[in-house]
């Protein structure tokens, strides 16, 4: 018996030692996949862990970011001369009806069928022409798709103060909120410092509009900006708006960058 036991413990460990262990229990993790190139946009330079965010302003409202070999463009209006040289859209996000948001000439010069997804809110869809509406999806406030990992929910964006309720009413049109890799991209669109954008948290990208009477003034933008806090802010929509008077009140004890670039 005591021999029958040695000669099982010392075949079990020849056995754990070689070739009844199968070989490729030792092989290494596959690697993670490599990002894909950046796509060929201009712009800031945001580091994610799959690639470059690329951040690129057209005009007002108006821009372009590149992630994961897509381009995708926001709120694009205006003739195509603004557009050439750009990568071919992706995706494009409208936010609201306002002829500086929503353009359908440009759209339908933007939208390459079985290539291009417009992400709109209902109001947008029933303003476009049937061919556009055939490659837009409807999103509502607070609602997520998923585009090819970019990952992109639906926010509210309306006007608060009593005079300026009737411009942007609660519901109509979209902010967007991007999450690209391991970065997430706040659009704010055309809002107030509305609650929902105060209790955000996470963003390493803002763009905030800040102009009257139709958004929000430097000094809302720039308190809602301290309380979010995030990582790096882009005023936009601003036409004639003080930008050095936001920088002032955002201030440097808040963690944020405010980035100034020409959008005009």
């Amino acid at each position: 018996m005591h021999l029958l036991r040695l000669f099982t413990a010392t075949a079990a460990a020849l056995c754990l030692s070689s070739a009844c262990i199968p070989a490729d229990l030792f092989d290494p993790p596959p690697a993670p996949p490599s990002p894909p190139p950046d796509v060929n946009l201009p712009g800031d330079r945001i580091k994610t862990n799959f690639g470059n965010l690329i951040i690129h302003p057209i005009n007002h409202a108006t821009l372009a970011l590149g992630w994961s070999s897509k381009t995708i463009y926001v709120d694009p209006v205006g003739d195509a001369a603004r557009f050439a040289g750009l990568p071919a859209a992706n995706v494009i996000l409208v936010t609201d009806v306002h002829a500086d948001h929503l353009s359908a000439e440009t759209l339908t010069a933007l939208a390459i069928p079985n290539h291009t997804l417009i992400i709109a809110p209902q109001a947008v869809y029933d303003a476009l022409p049937p061919a556009l509406q055939a490659v837009t999806r409807v999103l509502a406030n607070d609602a997520t798709t998923n585009v090819e990992d970019l990952i992109i929910e639906a926010r509210p964006m309306y006007n608060t103060t009593p005079e300026r309720v009737n411009f942007h009413t609660k519901g109509r049109g979209n902010g967007y909120l991007l999450t690209t890799g391991d970065r997430r991209v706040y659009i704010a669109g055309d809002t107030e410092d509305i609650p929902e954008m105060r209790a955000l948290r996470g963003i390493d990208v803002a763009f905030l509009p800040m102009n009257l009477p139709y958004t929000m003034t430097v000094q809302q933008a720039a308190d809602a900006v301290r309380e979010f806090k995030p990582t790096i802010v882009y005023p936009y929509h601003f036409r004639d708006s003080d930008l050095a008077e936001f920088s002032r009140w955002v201030g440097t004890d808040a963690g944020v960058e405010v980035r100034l670039r020409e959008w005009y």
